[in-house]
Formats: structure tokens, C-alpha cells, sequence
């Protein structure tokens, strides 16, 4: 089946698109780029650099603005998936939901709406085992926003690694938030991932941080080879 993957540039997209790629064929990027901060469907900082990812893949990218409004910017969603099977011929969907029913079902009622196929191969995956596979797998990626008690500053920036997976697990312990960044708790960038060519590195960055919670700006991004 032809496929596209709904893609913010972060962990769960990409790992969507690993999967997509190991077992139907991936024809493009599909992303969306809110105006505001407080989406409730799309990631927000750094999305004017997944054209980079997109090019480590080598695969074309469907990208369209939206101001980012509740229920409006489904209409937008709507126009992007349509202008992908229109130029791609794509017959499916994937998405990199793991828990977001708000999410998860409104992706599956446009696909419905367009006749394609979603599908969301996280879905209902335990988020320290999802964690632990991104590690496994040869995932780096970076914590880009954090919004939820536990998260301070100084995460901005942090690449997953163990240590990283034992603190959300016990922060979602501790605090009830999802290990898996899940409920807007927090959102990252992939620097690099098994469909990377090469590997994003960020030459240059600024931190916005308003006491509670804050994202990392990428100022200046670039794609260099992977060591040999």
C-alpha cells in the first residue's frame, strides 16, 4: 500500500514512518505548521526544519500553515491529506499516536472522510517499552518543549538516553504525566533515526522559558554525514 506519515519531525512520527517504511511503501511527509504554541493536533517549535529529515529520507513533504484553532485546523488537515493522495496516490495513513484518543480519532474520521487508511502502530504501546525501542533501534532525539510538573529548564535540549527513560518513568509514577511526552507534556526533535541519510546537527539554538514550561528554538540546523 502507498503511504504518507502525518509528521511533526519528533520521536513518535519518525518511529511511525520507520514501521511504515519496513511494511508498505512510504511516498511522502504530510505536516502541518501551527501559527500558535497551543495546538491541540500538531507540535509546535522547530517545524520549519523537518525539511531536513525529509531530506536525510529522501522523500518529498506535503507542508501546509494553519493558525493552529481547536476543530479548525482539521479543515487544514483535511487539505493536506487530500493534496497527498492527490500528487502521491497514497492509500494510507500512518500516525505516531500513542495514547491521544482526541487525536487518534479525528486523523481517523478525515482518512474515513477521504477513503485512506489510518493506522497508528503505537497505538496502546507501553511508553517506557516505546522509549526503550528508540534507543534500540539507533534513534537520537532531542527534548525540544516540556510543559508538566517534573519537567524544569534544564531538559530542554537532553537527548533520550537510559537515565532519561528511568526519570520519565518515574516522574509519570510520581506525577501521573506520560512517559511518552504523550498529553503535550513535552515534544522533541529527531536528530537522527535508521531512515536518516545523514544526521541533523544543530549549530545553533535559544531557550524560551517563561517559569512553568518552554521550548528550544532551533536558530541554525544542518545535515552532515554519519561517521563511516
Amino acid at each position: 500500500m502507498r503511504v504518507g506519515v502525518l509528521f511533526s519531525g519528533g520521536k513518535d512520527s519518525s518511529y511511525a514512518a520507520l514501521l511504515a517504511s519496513q511494511k508498505d511503501t512510504l511516498t511522502c511527509l504530510v505536516t502541518l505548521k501551527p501559527r500558535r504554541d497551543d495546538s491541540y493536533m500538531f507540535h509546535f517549535p522547530n517545524l520549519r526544519w523537518t525539511f531536513l529529515q525529509a531530506e536525510s529520507m529522501g522523500l518529498p513533504q506535503v507542508t501546509l500553515e494553519t493558525e493552529g484553532e481547536k476543530e479548525v485546523e482539521l479543515d487544514d488537515l483535511r487539505t493536506a491529506l487530500e493534496a497527498a493522495k492527490e500528487e502521491y496516490f497514497i492509500e494510507g495513513v500512518y500516525t505516531g499516536a500513542l495514547a491521544s484518543i482526541y487525536q487518534k480519532s479525528r486523523v481517523e474520521r478525515i482518512c474515513g472522510e477521504l477513503d485512506l487508511k489510518s493506522i497508528s502502530p503505537l497505538w496502546g504501546v507501553d511508553s517506557e517499552v516505546h522509549l526503550r525501542n528508540l534507543i534500540r533501534d539507533g534513534f537520537s532525539v532531542m527534548v525540544t518543549s516540556v510543559a508538566a510538573m517534573g519537567l524544569d529548564e534544564s531538559w530542554l535540549g537532553r537527548k533520550l538516553d537510559e537515565q532519561m527513560v528511568r526519570e520519565l518513568v518515574e516522574l509519570q509514577r510520581k506525577y501521573g504525566l506520560h512517559a511518552g511526552l504523550e498529553g503535550g507534556e513535552g515534544e522533541t526533535f529527531v536528530l537522527d533515526c535508521p531512515l536518516f541519510e545523514k544526521k541533523v546537527e544543530v549549530l545553533s539554538s535559544e531557550r524560551h522559558w517563561n517559569g512553568m514550561n518552554g521550548y528550544l528554538e532551533f536558530l541554525d540546523v544542518r545535515l552532515v554525514d554519519k561517521p563511516l
